[in-house]
């Protein structure tokens, strides 16, 4: 999901997809790269999100959105006829508006890096103004370990390895549900919330419990909500309310006035969090970072501080002091 200043005012846009297809595609055996660790240098679109070089059946390089908020990986439709890929099965692809049939294309070679990932069955979605050619979900990962260096603008994909937390930086136990890590150890005032972590997103999202702790506790100096447009990467248009949450723990972070779109999206459905509060975190609170290393194979999140020292600052208005974030 990315977010865009406009002269009409705020609009958001929503996640790529979270694209799950349900029937299982038909893939071969990967290549001895597919497991290789690799680094790839990353650029950001215009709405901040980050994507990466990907090489389809030997034809491009193709800018790709990273995001780990989507289990599958996916195709544009301008590419796939570009390409004139061979059809696939029919698939179900979960967005924020809830499941749609998609068709999709098989992909001899998908390359990213170092590592290559044989006929892939890839849903196509008609992206429109996003400036990518394509999503790339969790599925290529593996169950390894994503290391987005955001402060050097790379990635990196390694084995799960054991890390621990130290001065600057921070390791969160997570949890797997469909393919991506929901972090378990934070909370709002004391009070318990799920948070995901999805580099497809521009703005963070809340879900309605979420909201609700928030009034509950009635934190003074809070911002009133305003209202914003959600559109998706599909054209899927919903609405959503602006508001700040001026603090919650992360693991052993302490996130000051966090920005937060409040929205009643089917993808908290989807994942089971629509009861209880939670948040996806995206790339607006990601960016306070100079690494997040997310292990897939481990279940863990780790969060590099530039400033260790940095302290969190939920006495200020949004407009006197950013998001800050301390350990």
């Amino acid at each position: 999901m990315s977010i865009l200043l406009t002269a009409a005012g705020l609009v958001a846009f929503a996640p790529v997809g979270h694209a799950v297809a349900q029937d299982a595609p038909l893939e071969l055996p990967d290549d001895p790269s597919a497991d290789q660790p690799t680094r790839i240098n990353t650029a950001r679109n215009s709405f901040d999100q980050i994507t990466a070089p990907v090489t389809i059946d030997g034809r491009g390089p193709f800018q790709f959105l990273v995001d780990t908020g989507a289990n599958a990986s996916c195709l544009s439709q301008t590419v796939a006829k570009r390409l004139d890929l061979p059809a696939g099965r029919s698939a179900a692809v979960h967005t924020v508006k809830g499941a749609r049939v998609r068709p999709s294309v098989v992909i001899d070679r998908l390359q990213v890096g170092a590592r290559t990932r044989r006929r892939v069955t890839a849903p196509v979605l008609p992206i429109v103004g996003m400036e990518v050619d394509g999503v790339l979900g969790v599925d290529w990962l593996k169950g390894q370990r994503l290391v987005l260096r955001l402060a050097d603008h790379s990635l990196e994909v390694t084995t799960s390895l054991r890390e621990a937390s130290a001065p600057g930086r921070m390791v969160v136990p997570a949890r797997r549900k469909m393919g991506q890590l929901t972090i378990v150890d934070a909370d709002l005032s004391g009070e318990p919330i799920s948070a995901m972590i999805d580099t497809g997103s521009q703005v963070s999202v809340g879900n309605e419990p979420l909201r609700a702790l928030l009034r509950r506790i009635n934190m003074p100096g809070r911002e009133a909500t305003r209202q914003v447009r959600l559109i998706s990467i599909v054209g899927e248009v919903s609405l959503g309310d602006m508001d700040y949450i001026p603090f919650m723990r992360l693991g052993g972070l302490q996130l000051g006035n966090l920005p937060v779109v409040f929205a009643d999206m089917y993808i908290f459905d989807l994942w089971k969090l629509n009861s209880t509060p939670a948040i996806v975190l995206g790339m607006d609170v990601l960016n306070e970072f100079t690494t997040v290393a997310l292990d897939f194979g481990r279940s863990k999140v780790r969060f590099d501080i530039a400033d260790p020292a940095a302290a969190a600052t939920p006495n200020r208005s949004p407009e006197q002091a950013p998001n800050r974030a301390a350990s």
